[in-house]
């Protein structure tokens, strides 16, 4: 087994901090040592002071270090010089893959940004983005269906918007998280209109027509009218859009007039 050392040695050495996928008090206190141990994962059981919160399980593990990666950035505990050494539980419930990362090598993809540089607040944004994959995993009565929810500076965007039919949520104080609000959301979905939803999760509306101009807003060839909406109304609000597609039954996110987010709801 020497050569097998002698190369997870070189994989591991000299890194200026080690990435741990996971809350495992087990794993972060065999890597802590010389390099600084940043834990990304949804909560920070082992009290870690390097931490980037993770807000979804995402599939992909290079999306995973991806999303850690720029979160480790915009907290100052890594930069684009840095050498990093990747720890994950990718195939089972323990710790089983290393991998050595330059974060220099990923071009910003806005994911981090999107959860926590956003007026919205980061679980709104998760609950949302939960409520559109269940939606895009089982559809409306076993049929594909596309939706769109528009999260955040909310009072801008009915500005922007007139209502195509009656809103059920003009008197209501739901919000979105809610097991049954979240049933009434997927059920509502199969009409036409987006949803309007609060910074902090606050159902404003749904059956919104979105009027903001599409001048200048560039999405993927292929994507239709919703998606467009979409992203013009986040280029002229500070509020992103999270988009369920009924045709591919991808979910996206827009923020600032881009796309910046893309799931697979089967995946999930």
């Amino acid at each position: 087994m020497t050569g097998l050392d002698e190369f997870v040695g070189e994989l591991v050495d000299d890194v200026d901090a080690v990435f741990l996928f996971s809350s495992s008090r087990s794993g972060y206190g065999a890597l802590s040592g010389d390099a600084e141990v940043v834990v990304v994962a949804p909560e920070n059981d082992v009290d870690a002071d390097a931490f980037v919160e993770l807000p979804l399980d995402f599939a992909d593990f290079s999306e995973r270090v991806r999303f850690g990666i720029e979160g480790a950035i915009e907290n100052g505990y890594v930069d684009d010089e840095s050498t990093v050494v990747c720890v994950a539980n990718v195939f089972g419930a323990d710790e089983d893959t290393v991998s050595r990362v330059d974060p220099g090598q990923f071009d910003q993809s806005g994911v981090y940004d999107l959860f926590v540089n956003s007026r919205a607040e980061p679980s709104v944004i998760r609950d949302v983005l939960g409520v559109a994959v269940e939606l895009g995993k089982k559809g409306q009565k076993g049929k594909p269906v596309g939706a769109l929810f528009v999260v955040g500076d909310a009072g801008k965007v009915m500005n922007k918007s007139r209502p195509l039919s009656y809103n059920p949520f003009e008197k209501s104080h739901v919000h979105v998280g809610d097991p049954i609000v979240n049933v009434m959301l997927k059920e509502f979905s199969r009409l036409d209109g987006a949803f309007v939803i609060s910074d902090s999760g606050k159902i404003v509306s749904a059956y919104r027509y979105l009027e903001p101009s599409a001048e200048g807003v560039d999405i993927p060839r292929g994507l239709g009218a919703r998606h467009m909406a979409g992203g013009a109304v986040t280029r002229d609000t500070n509020a992103i859009a999270i988009v369920l597609s009924e045709s591919d039954g991808l979910v996206r996110a827009f923020k600032a007039g881009e796309l910046v987010l893309e799931v697979d709801p089967e995946e999930y």
